[in-house]
C-alpha cells in the first residue's frame, strides 16, 4: 500500500508517528511511506522584498525544521520513507499531493477538537476530509 504520512511538526504528529510505531503491522507489511509537509507561503510583499533567493532558502530550512524529526523518528522504529514538501496552504496541498501520487491512504495527526469548534474554526484535517478522494486516517 502506498501511504502518505502528513506532517506539520506538532505534537498531533508526534502522537501519529508513535500510533504507527506502537502498531508493527504498518512498518512489516510492506507499505511504501512517503512524509509530506506543506511550507505556508511568504507574503507577495516580503517575498518581493527578500527576493527569490533568501525565500528559497526560508522555504527549505522550514521544510527541513518539520522533516527532519521526523526522519529520526521513523528511523529509530525501522520504517523507511521518501520525503517531500510544497509551498502552499496545508490542506490544499496534501490532497492534490495525495491525488495525484496516486495514494492509497493518507495519514495524520488531528487535534481532536470538537465539532462545533470544527464548524466554526476548521481545521486542516477536516479541509484534507472534504478536498481529499484519497481514504484519511485522523490519529487522534
Amino acid at each position: 500500500m502506498k501511504i502518505l504520512l502528513a506532517v506539520d511538526g506538532s505534537e498531533y504528529t508526534a502522537r501519529m508517528l508513535d500510533y504507527l510505531a506502537a502498531h508493527k503491522e504498518w512498518s512489516n507489511a510492506g507499505h511504501a511511506f512517503t512524509v509530506f509537509h506543506a511550507v505556508l507561503p511568504v507574503p507577495h510583499r516580503a517575498a518581493a522584498f527578500a527576493g527569490p533567493d533568501l525565500v528559497h532558502t526560508y522555504y527549505e530550512d522550514e521544510a527541513r525544521v518539520v522533516l527532519e524529526p521526523v526522519r529520526a523518528a521513523l528511523a529509530r522504529h525501522g520504517i523507511e520513507a521518501a520525503f517531500a514538501h510544497k509551498v502552499g496552504h496545508a490542506a490544499g496541498e496534501i490532497a492534490a499531493f495525495a491525488e495525484h501520487g496516486k495514494f492509497d491512504l493518507v495519514v495524520m495527526g488531528s487535534r481532536g477538537q470538537g465539532a462545533l469548534t470544527n464548524l466554526v474554526l476548521g481545521s486542516v484535517a477536516m479541509k484534507v476530509l472534504a478536498r481529499c478522494t484519497v481514504p484519511v486516517l485522523l490519529v487522534r
